[in-house]
């Protein structure tokens, strides 16, 4: 009895869905027909013809291939066979200054790589905070690496036992000599090879798939959640979509309205963000203020050795609403949750700041940079208050 209890044990941390009454199978998916699912074992087993009232599309990404770089998984990596090297390469060029290639590329510059990266945009972690995305471009050159901006990635070949890398940077044509080629200029979403054409289920022009609030797709009683159905691609957000569709296969008047996505780059230091940035918000026709505590005079930053970075806080002028939070630096991806609940439940900066937290900590650095939006900071100078 002990051993059939432990083998139970067992089968459910691996397959924890199946206390709840999942059953889980390991198969190859093709539809049939919009309800109709055909299942191809690899163990040689019958197929199965699978039908149902709901079926749910939760396909994900595939890194995305650019011309003249085919990965071969050797030389030309992805972001998948990047985790796979059996050593640690002396040199790698990393095509793509985003958020998967940099957080790759400094794991690998940790261990002792060589990195240089090519952008193809004016600057790196597009779409991120610049000021947070300057001082990880910092760290990056403090710690050896190479970044070059507008640059675009044109070929390589294979010379004296050397991968020789060719880009046009800034309309010039350099060479860059390395060790492997890691591509990383982003993710697609999975929806070819498994029948979707059979389902009716629409494809907008950038290849996912548009889901209404309750996850449905134009098709009733087909779902999407995760990558397949658009930015941004991150687990969380996966995760918190299959919850909600859950809810709504079971009947409950569930909808998908999250204020925000908390966003985090698992860099060297770490960047996280929730909500607007100062420039999505003027693009709204906002007038916004501005609070930004620096990491390098807090206490617990500098006890920890840690003080690069700091915590940015974005609130609309006209009623001190919080609009957005940028972190970077130590323990960002932590701190980012209580920016997220501010903004969910629309707090302003004074709430924040009146929240007595916690010394020597790295979390005060939320309240102090809530209070400098304020014009309310006791550590750093304010802002100069406009003469009206």
């Amino acid at each position: 009895m002990e051993g059939r209890h432990r083998q139970e044990a067992d089968r459910r941390r691996r397959y924890p869905g199946q206390g709840a009454g999942t059953q889980y199978v390991t198969a190859t998916a093709e539809f049939l027909g919009p309800k109709q699912v055909r299942l191809r074992y690899a163990d040689g087993k019958p197929d199965d013809i699978v039908e149902a009232e709901h079926v749910v599309l939760a396909t994900g990404s595939l890194p995305i291939e650019i011309p003249g770089f085919k990965v071969d998984n050797k030389r030309v990596l992805d972001s998948t066979s990047a985790l796979d090297l059996a050593a640690v390469p002396k040199r790698m060029v990393c095509i793509g200054g985003g958020i998967i290639g940099l957080e790759l590329g400094q794991t690998f510059q940790r261990l002792g790589t060589q990195l240089v990266v090519l952008e193809g945009l004016a600057r790196i972690l597009n779409g991120v905070d610049n000021e947070c995305a300057d001082v990880v471009a910092r760290q990056i050159k403090k710690d050896g690496g190479q970044i070059f901006v507008n640059a675009k990635a044109v070929g390589w070949e294979e010379r004296n036992g050397e991968a020789v890398v060719k880009a046009e940077v800034e309309g010039k044509v350099q060479e860059f000599v390395t060790d492997v080629i890691l591509v990383a200029v982003g993710r697609r979403p999975t929806t070819k090879g498994f029948g979707l054409e059979k389902t009716g289920v629409k494809v907008n022009e950038r290849g996912f798939i548009p889901v209404d609030q309750r996850q449905q797709t134009n098709v009733p009683g087909i779902y999407a959640v995760g990558d397949v159905c658009g930015q941004p691609m991150l687990a969380h957000k996966a995760s918190h979509e299959g919850e909600v569709l859950a809810e709504v296969i079971a009947g409950k008047k569930t909808i998908n309205d999250a204020r925000q996505i908390p966003n985090v780059v698992f860099t060297e230091p770490e960047i996280a963000s929730s909500g607007l940035t100062k420039e999505e918000a003027e693009a709204q026709g906002r007038t916004v203020n501005v609070g930004k505590f620096p990491f390098s005079v807090l206490g617990r930053a500098m006890a920890i050795g840690e003080t690069a970075g700091f915590v940015k806080v974005i609130t609309d002028a006209a009623d001190e609403r919080i609009l957005g939070v940028h972190i970077v630096g130590p323990e960002a991806s932590d701190l980012i949750s209580e920016a997220g609940l501010a903004i969910e439940m629309g707090a302003f900066a004074e709430d924040v700041a009146l929240t007595i937290h916690p010394h020597p900590t790295l979390s005060e650095a939320l309240m102090e940079a809530a209070k400098h939006a304020l014009g309310e900071a006791i550590h750093i100078a304010n802002p100069r208050k406009k003469a009206h």
